[in-house]
């Protein structure tokens, strides 16, 4: 088999959480390219209209919907009008997140419970009957960093969930596994990397930071019968770093 007809998603149906931005973006129209019908979920709606318009001019396919991942009755609404539009949802990618600069002393209940909510709490909601579920976890579910607490724990319950979800839903083809991105430069973190990007860099084998776009293959790897038999798996994508880390 050609690698293109490998990784074709023509026919597919596919839900990105968190579209309205970085990765989300991303994701969607990488999706699009490759034959999905998009359904672009976030909440904000102008730039989701934006996206839409990209996709359908680059000649993809994809409907917008305004929801926030914490609202269940918003969020059902999602998945009928993506159907509505295009059918069943096959793939679905859980990318929304937010993140935080607290210390563990200093952090409030309220940050606590919304990052926990938006990073790993959705994730669980939102995980359907679905041919392919893709969560996106992060390379500080293996690891933690000074004032990034509550995201860390939420992206190692990230990897758990995934292996807790394949487990059970395996048997009905029903395929769970993540990504876990290392430092990657997107629209949200570019002026933080502006700022430390060369330092963190030096921690990196491959030498630099990541681009949008080194998280192409891995996405099209879980979203496509490329990867059927791919259950309960985390990708790392992140330069080498962890391996590094690890020693």
């Amino acid at each position: 088999m050609k690698a293109a007809e490998l990784f074709d998603l023509t026919g597919q149906v596919a839900l990105v959480t968190g579209a309205s931005s970085g990765l989300g973006v991303r994701f969607a129209e990488v999706l699009a390219a490759n034959g999905a019908s998009v359904a672009l979920v976030a909440r904000r709606a102008e730039r989701l209209a934006a996206v839409k318009d990209r996709i359908g001019q680059n000649g993809g396919r994809a409907v917008a919907v305004s929801a926030d991942v914490l609202d269940r009755a918003a969020m059902r609404r999602a998945f009928d009008a993506a159907e509505a539009a295009f059918g069943t949802v096959t793939v679905l990618v859980n990318n929304a997140g937010v993140t935080h600069a607290d210390r563990a002393i200093e952090i409030e209940e309220t940050q606590w419970r919304r990052v926990l909510g938006t990073n790993l709490d959705a994730v669980l909601f939102w995980a359907q009957e679905r041919g392919s579920i893709i969560n996106v976890a992060s390379i500080l579910g293996f690891g933690v960093d000074k004032g990034l607490i509550a995201y860390s724990v939420a992206k190692a319950g990230v990897v758990q969930l995934t292996k807790a979800l394949a487990l059970e839903l395996a048997f009905k083809g029903v395929r769970v596994n993540a990504i876990a991105p290392g430092y990657v430069v997107t629209e949200i973190n570019r002026e933080f990397l502006a700022a430390k990007g060369a330092e963190i860099a030096r921690q990196i084998p491959a030498g630099r930071l990541g681009e949008e776009r080194d998280l192409d293959g891995a996405l099209l790897l879980l979203a496509s019968g490329a990867g059927r038999f791919m259950a309960g798996a985390t990708i790392v994508v992140d330069g080498g770093q962890m391996v590094g880390l690890r020693g």
